[in-house]
């Protein structure tokens, strides 16, 4: 696969040619890895890149059934998979969004908020519904006590930790693109702040093994940030669209609700009741005071956080919409009233004077006599 670029030379690895050229390489780091796979000697390190390690197989009523749990080789995984997300993202860039692009004819502010939106849109909606698939799946939706029965939770089936290392590989791509898409300076770090949230909180909740609050919690994150991009996109498209705000706003407020619920719930209430109590790095229980603690604690933050710059935002929103209004009513008291429309033979006779219409000269014209039939 080759992406289109300019026709530019630059040296080979310069800023430039690493900016322009930066999924071409990326994609020959993956077919070299996938190339290793077809030799023996090399087969055992690429299938660390590929699939997901420490696995152990136990035996169910069902049959043999394998589990996961996580340790230092997933980091091999994560970064194969960011090479992955690197290369998507450019597919979506190159052959969606730039399409898009020429037809719009959007502002280079616009265009780069565009760009974020759609490609965080695309993101955001096969994350729901994977995480929703998985959530029906596992039980967790119809069970809420599952989200904190039998912790830890350090066995994981196969689609549950193939989700949280893509999350965290989508995440970590996220920040060589700020470099390699030119964000402007002004915009880096508020791009950073929600991605350096994003790994936290899932690194928390794999690492911790949380994954099932964690499964629920980014669903609904999901959801609602889908909910606003594409808003955003049809308001790129056509500014009148500003209804569809109005309904992410409300949807926004009712999962920063739900989420705090939740984790005071299976966190606060279900832990804290849980006979297993202690800190136990073998069997991977967390489940001490002060990690449930902090783990509320940097939840609370970051929702009441959230939740403060939306009521800011909305705030900025009403005052700019009320002196807009404002401005509308000032212009239109002082226009000007418009001048009455006259006949054109007006113009060339003369003017009318007390319903009495006079020549150029002052004198009244002539009236022309009726020729008899």
């Amino acid at each position: 696969m080759a992406f289109r670029r300019r026709n530019k030379s630059y040296p080979f690895f310069s800023q430039e040619f690493l900016i322009q050229n930066h999924a071409d390489i990326v994609f020959s780091l993956v077919i070299l890895v996938l190339i290793g796979l077809m030799f023996e000697t090399t087969a055992k390190t690429a299938i660390l890149f590929i699939q997901p390690q420490h696995n152990a197989t136990t035996l169910s009523p069902e049959g043999e059934v394998t589990f996961y749990h996580y340790g230092w080789k997933d980091s091999a995984t994560i970064l194969f998979y960011t090479f992955i997300a690197i290369i998507l993202h450019a597919v979506v860039q190159e052959y969606l969004l730039d399409k898009v692009n020429r037809r719009l004819h959007l502002s280079k502010s616009k265009n780069t908020k565009f760009n974020e939106s759609g490609q965080l849109c695309v993101f955001h909606l096969v994350s729901s519904v994977w995480s929703l698939y998985i959530v029906i799946t596992e039980g967790y939706l119809f069970h809420l006590s599952s989200l904190w029965e039998n912790y830890p939770h350090l066995h994981l089936r196969f689609q549950v930790k193939f989700f949280y290392l893509t999350q965290l590989a989508y995440w970590l791509h996220a920040l060589p693109e700020l470099y390699f898409q030119k964000v402007r300076k002004e915009e880096i770090s508020r791009q950073l702040q929600y991605i350096c949230l994003y790994l936290l909180h899932i690194a928390a909740a794999y690492l911790l093994n949380l994954s099932r609050v964690g499964l629920v919690l980014l669903f609904l994150q999901y959801v609602s940030e889908l909910g606003f991009h594409i808003a955003r996109l049809f308001y790129f498209t056509d500014e009148n669209h500003q209804k569809m705000f109005d309904l992410w706003a409300i949807g926004y407020v009712f999962t920063r609700m739900v989420t705090l619920t939740l984790m005071f719930l299976a966190v606060g209430f279900g832990l804290a009741r849980s006979e297993n109590q202690g800190l136990d790095l073998e069997m991977g229980n967390f489940n001490t005071v002060l990690i449930r603690m902090t783990v509320l604690l940097l939840v609370c933050f970051t929702q009441s956080w959230l939740l403060w710059k939306f009521i800011r935002f909305q705030l900025r929103r009403w005052r700019e919409s009320r002196l807009e209004q404002a401005l509308r009513k000032k212009a239109a008291a002082k226009q000007p009233l418009r001048p009455l429309k006259r006949d054109s033979s007006e113009y060339r006779l003369g003017h009318h004077e007390n319903g009495v219409l006079k020549a150029e000269n002052g004198a009244s014209p002539r009236s022309k006599k009726l020729k008899s039939p």
